[in-house]
């Protein structure tokens, strides 16, 4: 009689579990729990964050980012905005004219990237005298433009190279997107000192 009662209250237990709505088949789970049928992620567990929003994007030269910078006259870095490499430069044009300290500048040289009427009328509505180089597509060009100013461009790209010989610049080691803006600012600073001691 005492051996049979265990098996009568685990009769019991099975009554409840088939009312329950549980499937009796349901053992003891494996020492491995990869081989359970119920495995599922920790509920607290976080999300993995992904790469949306992290100024990375997919353009002819790979999986980059686009650093759209703002220099000084010297080609020292003041300001810059990041992006994914897909993004064209013409619409980050009026952003770049107001980041960086609060100085009106009295030209914006740029190359062909940022050539478009709405860029140009930016510029002469904050007062800076765009010099753009227009595209061979575009119609009513005018006959005249500031060769002269544009040949400081050079020091522009020569700042943007000094920038990039940073090897954490020029490989973005960094996933996030607030972490790679550290280092191209702190990058940046470095020459900016850089600058100021050497002018």
């Amino acid at each position: 009689m005492e051996t049979l009662r265990p098996v009568e209250q685990g009769g019991r237990v099975r009554g409840l579990l088939r009312h329950a709505g549980f499937d009796e088949r349901i053992g003891a789970s494996h020492p491995d729990v990869r081989f359970h049928r119920g495995a599922r992620p920790c509920l607290g567990g976080r999300r993995k964050g992904g790469q949306e929003g992290q100024a990375l994007g997919r353009s002819r030269g790979g999986f980059t980012t686009k650093i759209h910078a703002k220099s000084d006259a010297s080609g020292a870095m003041i300001g810059f905005d990041l992006t994914g490499g897909e993004k064209a430069d013409a619409p980050h044009f009026p952003i770049l004219l107001d980041i960086g300290p609060d100085i009106t500048p009295r030209a914006a040289i740029g190359d062909k990237g940022y050539s478009s009427k709405a860029n140009r009328a930016a510029a002469r509505a904050r007062g800076i005298a765009p010099v753009i180089p227009h595209k061979s597509n575009e119609k009513d060009r005018p006959a005249y433009f500031a060769k002269v100013l544009y040949k400081a461009r050079a020091r522009i790209e020569q700042g943007i190279g000094l920038v990039k010989r940073f090897k954490r610049v020029a490989l973005r080691c960094e996933k996030t997107e607030r972490n790679y803006r550290s280092i191209v600012s702190f990058a940046a600073g470095l020459c900016l000192i850089k600058f100021v001691h050497t002018a």
